[in-house]
């Protein structure tokens, strides 16, 4: 009996624990094995190919490989499954561990097989949180693109004219939230991005729910949160940048805030680092925006500025990975990378939010940013 194998299984495209092993983003049911013995990829005949090349699989087989004695069924997920759990009859794999995003199809097949199916939370994800310093380049590229865009929009609505009303206006027209997004999402498509969790260009009042995407008409004088986390469509790693821009002079409110956002960012950066955790960097940022004069008030919207978020979170094959920068965060590794993105949000003022994404080294943080973090982008 083989023991310890690991098992992945969904697809790809919409799974990236699995795309990290098959290296093609397959929209077909696949799945991975891993033991003792080697690795074997298990995916539609015609993509079999692509894996070979792409992978690192010892073995890439089709499910008609390990078709049951009563046949496949005519449904690809369910015949994927099925092979699968041929394959462990096969390899006299009698007990089997999988991750957190194995599907229960799976797990069923698995199961009628007589496998033992048992669960591990980290399988699939201390991999993913310590990156190779090939996705330490891939982010790395992700966020300079980011910036691109981000520099585009801010100096945009920095320089946008003004009507008589205060709101602002670009090449004959209103300039709103939705416009400025699907400028970013035409930018994006330029450089081979994709933007499918949409992007956030908010201002007062919708802007005190920190994760309101933002709309209507910008105003000049008041603060706009704009934050960009789009994907490269080449390698499937995400970049992730907010900035806050100003058309006109920013209040003595707004810069004061911002000062106070920033020597956040500062005081939390400077944790990050091997050994530390979530938590320190996340009550490092907490206890400078406190000391500056503002309060938490998670899941209260309010008209004065407050907190209302965690410092940030992990970055990769997703745009939100494993482990948070909040209050229990968990021990930090070296080479994960992060966001630190700390935040104040009112609906009378308006918001202001600075984002950074930094790899952790042993020596500290390194940050991945280029664009400066100031108010004025005229």
């Amino acid at each position: 009996m083989v023991e310890n194998a690991k098992l992945f299984a969904g697809i790809a495209d919409k799974n990236p624990t699995l795309f990290r092993r098959l290296r093609v983003a397959l929209g077909d049911p696949a799945a991975y094995v891993e033991s003792a013995q080697g690795s074997t990829a298990i995916v539609r005949d015609l993509e079999m190919d692509r894996v070979r090349q792409k992978s690192e699989a010892d073995r890439v087989c089709c499910p008609a490989d390990f078709a049951p004695a009563a046949g496949l069924d005519a449904d690809r997920e369910t015949a994927t499954a099925q092979a699968l759990a041929e394959f462990c009859i096969r390899e006299n794999l009698k007990s089997v561990t999988v991750d957190r995003t194995f599907p229960y199809i799976f797990a069923w097949h698995l199961q009628q097989a007589g496998v033992d199916t048992k669960y591990d939370q980290d399988l699939g994800v201390i991999d993913r949180r310590q990156k190779s310093e090939q996705e330490l380049e891939f982010l790395a590229k992700a966020q300079q693109v980011t910036e691109e865009v981000m520099k585009i929009l801010c100096e945009t609505i920095a320089n946008a004219g003004v009507a008589a009303d205060g709101t602002l206006v670009w090449q004959g027209e209103t300039l709103t939230s939705e416009r400025v997004k699907a400028f970013a999402a035409t930018e994006f498509m330029n450089r081979e991005f994709s933007m499918s969790h949409g992007a956030i260009v908010a201002t007062a009042p919708h802007v005190a729910d920190c994760h309101h995407s933002g709309e209507g008409p910008l105003k000049t004088e008041v603060p706009v949160i704009v934050d960009l986390f789009p994907m490269d469509n080449a390698t499937r790693y995400w970049g992730d940048c907010t900035r806050t821009v100003v058309n006109g002079p920013p209040t003595d409110t707004v810069k004061k805030m911002h000062q106070a956002v920033v020597d956040a960012k500062s005081a939390s950066a400077a944790m990050l680092k091997p050994g530390s955790t979530g938590d320190a960097v996340h009550r490092a940022s907490d206890e400078a925006l406190m000391a500056a004069g503002y309060a938490p008030s998670r899941g209260t919207l309010t008209d004065a500025p407050s907190m209302q978020h965690g410092t940030g979170h992990g970055i990769g094959l997703d745009v939100h990975e494993p482990i948070l920068l909040d209050f229990g965060g968990g021990e930090i590794l070296v080479n994960e990378v992060f966001t630190i993105e700390p935040g104040l949000y009112g609906k009378s003022v308006g918001g202001v939010r600075v984002e950074d994404m930094l790899v952790v080294r042993d020596g500290g943080a390194e940050s991945l940013n280029k664009l400066h973090e100031g108010l004025d982008w005229a």
